[in-house]
Parts: C-alpha cells; structure tokens; sequence
C-alpha cells in the first residue's frame, strides 16, 4: 500500500476522536505525525472515544512534537497524553514545551517539576502583571512609545511571563505607558520639542501586529517607498526650495482634498489611507482641505460628513483648511498671470470654446481673444470680479501651449463666473476659480511635499507644473496611483442620487451602497476598511476589487473582535419533556471563546427552547447531523444534549410547529457530532428578546460592472428583512456596555483634537462632537451560526439611546438589526 494511500485510510480513525475533515487529513499526510497519533488513539481508551475540538487538536499536536523526539517512551507518551485529557495543559505551545521534556525525563516525572516547566496552572493578577511591567520599564530606562513593541517581546521572554497571556500582556504594557508616557500622540510631541504634532497613524479598533507590518510595508515599499525626500521635487529656483524647507522643516506634507459636493465613499478610504498614513509614517502632516470652489453644488451636510467620516477612520487632520481661505491670494495670482502675458479673458460661448479646445475635432486653434493686450484683460477681469458679467459670458482662460499634445495645455479655464452665494464668503465674491487653476497654487501655498492623488490627473501634471513654473512660486511634485473600486458597485455621485431619488435605495446611507455614511449603518468596523485598503498595496494601477474579497476581510477583522451570543433567526419551538416545569438553570457563558477580555454573560436554560427552523428535518441521512427525528444534537454551551422523540405539525399547511424532545442528562453520553444553537422561554429574565427587523442585505446589481443603464441592472431581492427573529438576554448588558465604551473613546479623541460643537459657524469653520463618532453601529455581535450584525440608526433602546439605567426591554423599544456580513462555511453546520 503506498504512503498516500496510508494517510487516506487514516482519515476515518482520526475523525473519530473529535476531529474535522480538514485537520484529519492534515495530520495524515505526515507519515511520523500519523505513526504516532495512531498509536496513542490505540493505546487510549479515553482518545479512541472521542475529544472536544480542543483536546483532540492538542493530541495532534503532541503527535507532530513527539516524531521530532527521539527516545519517549510509551509510559512518558502517556503521560503527557494525560495531562492534555486532565485539562492541565492548554495550549500547543505548552504540549511542545512538554514533549521535549519528556524526551529528557523519564518516569517518575516530578509532577511540581513538569508543571512549573509546562507552565501548568499558571495564574498572575492583573495588579502583579501591571506592577512587573512598571519594575521592567523603570529598571531598562524605557523612554517613550517608540519602545513598545520592544517592551512586549522582551517580556514575553522573561521566565516569570513566559506563560502569560500575550494580550493581558499587551494591555498591561499599554496601560503602563500611558500612565508613564501619556497618549501616543503626546509621546510623539516630546520626541522633537520644537516641531508641532505631527498627524497621528490610524487607530483601528483592534490593531495587529501583522497589520501594522503591512502598513509599515505599504509606505516603505513599491510606489509611496519610491517618492522623493521633501525638497528632492525639482524647482524653477534654488531659493523657492530654501524657503519651501525652511517653512516645513524638511518635513514630509500631504493634503486630502475633497470636493464637499457628495458623501465619501469606498475609494476615498483609500486616498484617506494613502495620504494620512503616508504623512505619519514619515512623522509629517497632512491636512484636510476642502476644494470649496464652486458654490452651486456645494452643502454643509457633505462638509459634516467628510470630516466625521475622517475621523471615524481614525484619522485626525493637522490643519483643516478650505480652498476659499485663499480666495485673495488666488485672485492677485489670477492678475499677475495676466500681467505676465500667460492668461486673458475670453468672451465666447461654452460650444466656441469646446471647438477652440479641439474637444469637438481632436486639434486645438487660437481663441479670437487669445491675444489681445495685457491691460484689456485686466480690465476685463475686474469687470468680471464687480459682477459685470453673468455665468459663461466671460472667463479667464491660461495661454498654455496649444502644440502640446496634452489637452491639458489647451487654455483651460482658471476663472469663471458665479452668482450663487458662496457658505463661508456670501456674496464677496462674483467669480470663483476652478479646480486647474486652484489646486496646484494651493498646494503651493500650504507647502505640500507630496501632492498624491489617482491616475486620472496624470494628464493634470503637466498643467500643475506648467502654472506654478509661470508664475515662479514653489512647486509640489503631484504623484498619482490607481483607485479603488468594488465590483458590483456604483460609485459616480450622479447615479447615487438618481437610486436615492428614485426610490431603489433609502438615502445615501442605505447599507447597500458603498458610501462610507452606508458602510458605517451597517456596521462595517473602521478599522476593518483600513485594513482592507492597506492589504491592497498602493501603486499606479486601479484596483478593481471583487466584494467577497472586501467581506472577507471584515469577516477576519469582526472573528476576533465582536462578541458572540445565541440567535435564531426563524424559531422552532422544542419541549425538552424529561425536565420539570419550573426547571431552570443559569448558564454563564463567555461572549467569545478565544477572547476572555470581552467577558461573560448569563443566560437561562428551561424546559421551552427554540431552534433555528433550519436545524431540523423529517427526513435524516448518514451526511446530516443537526435534529430529526431519533437523531442526537448538542447545544451549545447547554449542559446535555437532547434527542428528538416527537413533533407536531400544522393540520392545515404541514408545517412543523414544535418538537418534543429528550434530555440526554443521565449516564454516559456519546459526545454529539453537532451542535446547534438555541434561546430559552423565560418570561421571568426577558427571555428571548425579540427582535423587531433583521435587515439582510443582498448585492443591488446583478452584474460586476453595472452598465451605463444601471437601472435595468438592480437585482429585485437586495434587501430581505426576517420579522420574528429572536436572541439572547445578553444582548441587553451588552448593548449598553457597547454603546458606553463608544461614548467614552470618542469623547478622549475629541477632547484631544478640541473639536467641539457640531455646526458651521458664521465664519465657515466646521467643528464635530464626539456624538458624531458615535451610532447604534457601535453595537456589534456574531450570531453564532448565523451571521454578524450591527444595530441600525432606525433602532431605537432606551437603556442606550436614552441613557437609562434599565437593562432590558422597556416600552417604545424598537429593535433593528442589519447583517454586516455573513459567515464562512461552517462544517458543523453543513447538512
């Protein structure tokens, strides 16, 4: 028989001890990993019948140390197998610790020898932790927040934590530091006395180590780890770069600069990403400035949300600037430019000009008024500035090159006029630049080291360049790199507002949209898009993204984050006829298994449980191991499982209505190859709680690429909301506990950025209120088995929409879940 075929058979044997497809067959494609664990399944009676997920992992993997040992014996082997069953050692790290000990040690094994050695029973307090970390830092003279990875991996090593908690670890340090540093931001200040703070990185809600080395990657490497150094963008003279290093410092300075005519959406979490982050990772600034422009299409509700949506990333601005802020000094360039002979006022019609441009037969021709005098124009401009003139009937037109093969030389416009008020100057003023003519002189005057923005301004280089060489001011290197797009999305402003004012979606927040506003609703983490982003890399070509590839990493961004309670989205009523009437008994169960810092919550078992309708079928099969009847099923986290005795149907429709079933709570029990999850009737605790609306959300359109008639591309079943879905009691303590945690974080980032009122002011200033940074999305759970959900803005729960001190349902109580995303294929759940 050949060594394929060998491990093939084995398969069979060591599912048999508790374990699943995947990992069965990984521990038989080793043959000495396979040698080993067959025999300890032989030789143990207790491994033969069967082990939790757990135990029978840690088995496998005392199986793989053991055939890297020489000279265990089968009584030390046994042993060590033991230990694993008694529950004594936990972990593979522990498992590998013991193995090589036994490979030195034979029997008799000093018990109190091998337990300190395998970190058996180990326990430190948090006030013991907290004070070893302070006695680490104060004896190596640990100096700030530039340390702290250090600081943890070192620990890590020290004999009295080799066996503690890597996260209680963590938080122990990072407790320590901010007694001892301060915030991050603020240790950042004291490095360099003299310099203001420099643009804190973002801070995720959970931030791994792996993700920050990818962070780190990103602006290292490939495209932003390719830019030039500040200074290094080549100048017309030698004194503008002087001046330009001597008012940053050398220092690197980016700006995110949005047009407030629309709600941010999926892509501009990447230019977020790119030019926030690229400034911190160089200790530089970036601001976020506002190209305020054009006065028509411009709200104060898209200025709000831009900046609640930055900070929500975790991002914090160094400045936040408008483009209007330089209206003055735009102007007096305008009229040095035409004193110069590089730009005129031109007095043609909107279609003259297109065929002057070439726009209508590919090659550009002189405007009629391209040359006439510099005072003439002047005159002209100042006409336009006092209002002489209605929209289109003059504009400032830059005298480019129009032999250039670029149409971006082709005498763009730089002014136009307007007549609607402008929300931070009224009506001062009668003409307003345009994009061209405004954003590289801004640039210029707010000395931006790295202008970077996507591949569609590559074109605008030319003219950038072109414009701040005329008029011999400091010129910043643009660099572009491509942008993001989801598949299956839409993300032009134009069509967003068609869907919402046609009636497809709710508003531009609507969970089924890829708005930063909608993604927030429904509950997709901030930290999770950063992440998402970040893995993405940045460099000159678009990235096209498939949304399952999105999801996925919101998936592994909430597995380890969001806590877990029981749900059932269509209930089955169960009868567990072997117990009493008034049988009750309280369950304390963790809200994540792997995660104990998210703590537990209590909920009650009864006679009366419900199922999910799903987890049951008349008809049963060698592949299917949830309910049927005479079929065994376990419950999580219950004490027994139950077998399914009986069931009652609708006389009418068929449909089953409710099931009796039978406590498997005396004498042995075969560990069940299933487990579902369940909520108990017990009116007494407020069990179950209903849930009013569980919104689940399905693509909008049918295809990747929506078509430029996108209407005829929206899929008809987008949104499917499940009434009568019911959850566990837990969900109340952890509701508010939510929603408080979110208070408390967003009032220490705002009262550190001094944002503090939520409204334009008289002079145009935008301000936020940690409210902002707050919403019912804070509340996130996985519904074990079924998906993860987020509560909606439509929601409404006293105990944490009103701050009352109640934890439970109160009258007017309204609740609404959305799915922020569903689960990976669960083999426990597979028919």
């Amino acid at each position: 028989m050949s060594k394929a075929n060998l491990g093939s058979d084995l398969i069979p044997l060591f599912k048999s001890i508790g374990l699943n497809q995947a990992k069965a067959a990984e521990a038989a494609k080793s043959p000495k990993t396979a040698t080993v664990l067959k025999a300890i399944i032989n030789n143990n009676p207790t491994v033969a019948a069967g082990l939790d997920e757990k135990r029978s992992g840690l088995i496998v993997a005392l199986a793989g140390s053991l055939a890297k040992t020489e000279g265990v014996n089968l009584p030390e082997r046994d042993y060590v197998v033991n230990k694993i069953l008694d529950g004594k050692l936990k972990s593979v790290d522990q498992v590998s610790v013991a193995a090589k000990y036994v490979e030195s040690h034979k029997i008799p094994i000093d018990d109190a020898e091998f337990d300190q050695e395998c970190g058996v029973g180990f326990s430190i307090s948090p006030a013991d932790l907290h004070d070893q970390v302070k006695t680490y830092i104060a004896t190596n003279r640990i100096q700030g927040w530039a340390n702290f990875g250090t600081v943890i991996s070192a620990l890590k090593t020290t004999p009295g934590l080799r066996w503690a908690s890597p996260l209680e670890v963590k938080n122990a340090v990072e407790n320590v530091f901010l007694d001892t540093f301060g915030p991050k931001e603020a240790a950042k200040r004291k490095e360099k006395k003299d310099s203001k703070p420099a643009t804190p990185a973002p801070v995720s809600e959970s931030q791994t180590e792996d993700s920050t080395t990818i962070r780190r990657t990103v602006f290292e490497e490939g495209f932003l780890g390719q830019l030039h150094k500040p200074g290094g963008n080549p100048q017309l003279h030698d004194r503008i770069r002087e001046t330009h290093l001597a008012a940053t410092g050398g220092n690197v300075r980016t700006r995110f600069p949005p047009e407030p005519n629309g709600y941010l959406h999926i892509g501009h979490s990447k230019a977020i990403f790119v030019n926030f982050g690229y400034a911190a990772h160089h200790g530089g600034k970036c601001y976020l400035r506002y190209d305020d422009t054009n006065p028509e299409k411009e709200e104060a509700r898209y200025f709000e949300s831009i900046l609640e949506m930055v900070r929500w990333l975790g991002f914090e601005p160094w400045k936040i600037t408008y483009s209007s802020d330089y209206f003055e000094e735009l102007y007096e360039l305008a009229v040095e430019l035409i004193k110069r002979g590089k730009a005129y006022v031109c007095h043609c019609t909107q279609e003259e000009i297109k065929v002057d441009r070439g726009e209508k037969r590919g090659q550009p021709k002189p405007c009629i008024h391209r040359d006439r005098p510099v005072s003439e124009s002047l005159f002209e401009f100042e006409n336009m500035k006092n209002g002489k003139y209605r929209p289109k009937e003059a504009n400032l037109r830059m005298k480019q090159d129009l032999e250039d093969g670029n149409p971006q030389m082709w005498d763009l416009t730089a002014y136009r006029v307007l007549e609607t008020p402008h929300h931070r100057t009224q009506d001062k003023w009668k003409i307003y630049p345009t994009y061209d003519f405004t954003h590289c002189l801004v640039d210029s005057m707010e000395n931006i080291s790295h202008s970077l923005c996507t591949v569609e301004f590559i074109a605008s280089r030319q003219s950038y360049d072109w414009l701040c060489d005329a008029l011999e001011v400091y010129k910043p290197r643009q660099s572009e790199y491509g942008r993001l797009s989801l598949e299956g999305t839409l993300t032009s402003k134009r069509k967003i507002l068609a869907l919402v004012d046609e009636g497809f979606v709710t508003g531009w927040d609507d969970p089924r949209l890829y708005t930063l506003i909608a993604l927030r609703r429904r509950g997709v983490p901030p930290g999770a898009i950063i992440s998402f982003v970040s893995t993405l890399g940045v460099s000159t070509a678009a990235s096209n993204i498939e949304i399952s590839r999105f999801e996925q990493t919101v998936r592994q961004y909430l597995e380890g984050t969001a806590p877990r309670l029981l749900m059932v989205m269509r209930p089955l009523k169960v009868t567990i006829e072997n117990l009493p009437e008034d049988f009750l008994l309280m369950i304390e169960k963790p809200l994540h298994p792997k995660v104990p810092e998210l703590g537990t919550t209590s909920i009650p078992f009864t006679r009366t449980i419900y199922i999910e309708t799903d987890d049951f079928r008349l008809e049963d099969s060698e592949d299917y191991f949830r309910l049927a009847p005479g079929k065994t099923v376990g419950l999580f986290q219950a004490p027994f499982p139950i077998t399914c005795t009986f069931f009652k149907a609708d006389p009418v429709s068929g449909e089953i209505v409710e099931l009796v079933c039978k406590a498997e709570n005396e004498g042995p029990t075969k560990k069940p190859k299933a487990y579902i999850q369940w909520v108990a009737d017990h009116a007494a605790s407020g069990s179950p709680v209903k849930i009013d609306e569980t919104r689940i959300f399905h693509r909008l359109f049918k295809s990747d690429r929506p078509p430029s008639d996108f209407r005829s591309d929206i899929a008809s079943n987008s949104l499917e909301v499940v009434k009568g879905a019911i959850i566990e009691i837990g969900f109340w303590p952890l509701a508010k506990r939510a929603m408080d945690e979110a208070r408390r974080d967003a009032k220490a980032r705002t009262d550190k950025a001094a944002v503090f009122s939520r409204h334009i002011e008289d002079d145009g200033t935008l301000h936020a209120t940690n409210e902002q940074l707050v919403g019912n999305e804070c509340l996130r759970f996985q519904g074990l088995r079924v998906g993860y959900f987020a509560l909606d803005k439509d929601a409404r729960i006293a105990c944490i929409n009103e701050g009352t001190n109640t934890t439970g349902r109160e009258q007017g109580d309204y609740i609404v879940l959305n799915r922020i995303v569903s689960l990976k294929e669960d083999a426990g759940k597979t028919p």
